[in-house]
């Protein structure tokens, strides 16, 4: 089953996800289970819990996954580092408690650490969050590159599964616009099936859990992290019939984190289900 979906709000409550979702013809989706600007972490009720597995059941969506706050940075010190490692470990509670499928991360940025220090932490902090939860997946998404992020190579990701002491609760997003920016020749036939390769070689395809489909406003290999409309922007039209004709993309959940706005959203899924043959 192809699934495709959209990061979609939850104003007026953590179910009103599916309304939307089912909305715009979603199969999966993506969302905030707390304030994505805030540190503060709360706990779900069992009416918010019951209310979110009931519409689940009636709309028939039945995979969805989360994402954190971009304030968090694992490879930081202090005070950032702890409020992190509270945020995943949080947010991997609630997720259990939704039937949430993963939890996707940015690992952090190294601010001036040597690489290696800057890694052991990352995982160290991820290890930390994973303690005392239930078998949540925890998805390491791959960046753009831009400042001194970490992620934008996919050996980033492989060093940091491989020093984590729960490998087996990680896994990979991949991020067709952050690929594209760092550098990665997704957009073209050739450069697709080499990073489908790599994946493989590095991680095994079973990890590739999730794929955030953006196409991209800036150019190739800029290092800058913008998200544009599927077909508009430097991937292309051209680029997205390559990708979405993969059978890799195709047997993988794929989640659009395009600039909100319901006419573009609708016209996003009418391209997306259009190029993967799909009823528009």
């Amino acid at each position: 089953m192809i699934r495709v979906g959209f990061h979609v709000s939850v104003v007026g409550g953590l179910h009103r996800a599916f309304e939307r979702a089912y909305s715009l013809r979603c199969s999966t989706f993506q969302i905030f289970t707390t304030n994505p600007r805030g540190w503060k972490q709360r706990e779900v009720s069992q009416e918010e819990v019951g209310a979110f597995l009931e519409e689940s059941k009636r709309t028939g969506i039945d995979l969805y996954f989360s994402h954190i706050p971009y304030l968090a940075n694992f490879a930081a010190e202090g005070e950032i580092f702890e409020k992190s490692v509270h945020m995943l470990h949080a947010e991997l509670q609630r997720s259990f408690k939704l039937k949430i499928a993963g939890v996707v991360v940015h690992v952090g940025k190294l601010k001036g650490k040597a690489y290696k220090e800057g890694i052991r932490k990352i995982a160290r902090g991820i290890d930390l969050a994973m303690e005392g939860t239930e078998d949540v997946l925890v998805l390491l998404e791959n960046t753009a590159g831009q400042g001194t992020e970490v992620g934008y190579r996919l050996e980033h990701l492989q060093d940091i599964m491989e020093t984590s002491v729960f490998p087996e609760r990680l896994g990979l997003c991949i991020d067709t616009a952050h690929a594209f920016e760092a550098g990665y020749p997704i957009h073209t036939t050739e450069g697709l099936e080499a990073f489908f390769k790599e994946i493989d070689e590095r991680f095994g395809l079973q990890k590739l859990k999730l794929i955030h489909l953006n196409d991209s406003k800036t150019s190739f290999a800029s290092r800058v992290d913008r998200h544009w409309h599927i077909g508009e922007g430097q991937i292309g039209l051209e680029g997205f019939k390559i990708i979405l004709s993969h059978p890799i993309v195709r047997s993988v959940p794929m989640v659009m984190e395009t600039p909100w706005g319901e006419e573009w959203d609708r016209r996003n899924m009418r391209r997306v289900r259009e190029l993967l043959g799909l009823p528009v």
